[in-house]
């Protein structure tokens, strides 16, 4: 198995514990997690093709897709609401 392949199984098991906290604890490691994401498709993409990649970025914006349209909406300068 490779690094990077590890490093996606870790980066999961991090998504699903973030998940599991209390709203207003999600912020900074879900952050986190957004910026790496990309790093690791990328190179996951590189290990072992661009289907696999594909498939990642996939997951990778259903997972994400609230903070995702959170910030397409802050970039457009509209007002998108923020969750409770």
């Amino acid at each position: 198995m490779t690094p990077s392949l590890i490093l996606s199984i870790l980066w999961v098991f991090a998504a699903t514990a973030t998940a599991l906290l209390p709203m207003r604890y999600q912020y900074t490691p879900g952050i986190i997690l957004l910026l790496a994401a990309p790093l690791l498709i990328i190179w996951v993409g590189y290990d072992h093709g661009w289907l696999l990649a594909f498939a990642a970025f996939v997951a990778f914006v259903s997972m994400f897709r609230h903070p995702l349209r959170y910030l397409i909406a802050k970039a457009r300068r509209k007002n998108p609401e923020r969750p409770k």
